[in-house]
C-alpha cells in the first residue's frame, strides 16, 4: 500500500527563534527527495520536527502521515507509524549492545501495539535476519557485539543508522547528512547501501550538502531550502547544479530568503 508524507505551511521555532517560515513538502513511497541549502537554512530542523525532537516548537502549520496527524504523536509513536531519522551526530549508548538494541527496535517498530514486558522477536529468526543483512552491508559479524556508537569512527555510526534503517524498514527515511565526515569510498559505499536497502518501497529524504550520496539514489525532487523555507523545486540536475557551482544564483533570486538565513547563522556562530 502506498503512503504519503505530508508537510503544509509548516512553521517551526527554537528557542523562540523562528528557523522554519512555512514549509511546504509531500513524498510519497518509493520517492527519493534530495534537500539541499547552505549552513543554517533550515535543513535539520525540518527533519527534527518531524520527528518530534522536543527542542523543536511547530507554531503553525502541519505534519501528516497517511492522514494521520503526526503533531499529536510522540517521537516514539512516530518511529512505530513508519518514521526513520538517521543523525547527523549520533549518541553513544555504553552498555547496550548493537544487536540488544536492534532487536528491541525491530520488535516495537513491527508490532507497534507491544506493551513493555512482552516478548521480542524470537531470537533465532533475529539472528538470521541481522547476519543477512550485516552481509549484505559487508559489515563484520562482531559489529552487532559492539556497544551502541561507543568508541566508533565517524564511518562505523553512519554505517549502524544504516544498518539501523535496514531492520527497521520504514515507510520514510530521513537522512541527516549521512555523507558528512566520511571518505569518498565510504560515501560510495553508503550511497548503494541505502538504495539497496531502498528498494521501490521506501521514501527517502536525503538531506546533504553534496552529490556523492545520491549517486545511486539519483532523486525524482530535488529541494533548495533557503531562511527557513523550501525556495526551489528541480530534479536531479538541480543538485548537480548545485554540487557545481554553490547557492550564489539561489541567494541573488531569492534576498529575502538569503537576508533571514544569513540572521540565522549569525545567531548560531554568536557574532
Amino acid at each position: 500500500m502506498p503512503h504519503a508524507l505530508t508537510i503544509r505551511d509548516l512553521h517551526v521555532s527554537v528557542e523562540s527563534q523562528q528557523i522554519l517560515c512555512g514549509v511546504n513538502l509531500e513524498i510519497q513511497s518509493a520517492q527519493t527527495h534530495a534537500l539541499m541549502g547552505p549552513n543554517g537554512s533550515g535543513k535539520s530542523t525540518l527533519g527534527l520536527a518531524i520527528m518530534g525532537h522536543p527542542n523543536y516548537t511547530v507554531t503553525s502549520g502541519s505534519i501528516t502521515l497517511d492522514g494521520q496527524d503526526l503533531l499529536a504523536m510522540t517521537p516514539d509513536q512516530r518511529a512505530r507509524a513508519g518514521l526513520f531519522y538517521a543523525f547527523q551526530r549520533p549518541v553513544a549508548i555504553p552498555g547496550v549492545k548493537m544487536a540488544d538494541f536492534l532487536r528491541h527496535a525491530t520488535t516495537n517498530v513491527r508490532n507497534p501495539d507491544r506493551k513493555e514486558g512482552e516478548e521480542l522477536i524470537p531470537m533465532r529468526a533475529f539472528r538470521k535476519e541481522l547476519k543477512e543483512k550485516m552481509g549484505q552491508l559487508r559489515m563484520d559479524a562482531q559489529f552487532a557485539r559492539r556497544y551502541v556508537n561507543d568508541g566508533f569512527s565517524g564511518g562505523e555510526m553512519k554505517r549502524a543508522e544504516i544498518l539501523q534503517l535496514a531492520m527497521l524498514q520504514p515507510a520514510f527515511a530521513i537522512l541527516d547528512e549521512t555523507d558528512s565526515g566520511l571518505d569518498a569510498d565510504a560515501v560510495r559505499l553508503a550511497s548503494q547501501s541505502i538504495a539497496e536497502i531502498g528498494g521501490q518501497k521506501m521514501g527517502l529524504l536525503i538531506i546533504t550538502h553534496h552529490d556523492k550520496l545520491l549517486e545511486h539514489n539519483p532523486p525524482q525532487f530535488t529541494h533548495v531550502m533557503l531562511g527557513g523555507r523550501i525556495v526551489e523545486t528541480g530534479g536531479p540536475e538541480l543538485a548537480e547544479e548545485l554540487h557545481g557551482t554553490g547557492y550564489d544564483r539561489i541567494r541573488k533570486a531569492y534576498p529575502y530568503a538569503d537576508a533571514h538565513n544569513r540572521s540565522l547563522v549569525h545567531e548560531e556562530v554568536g557574532t
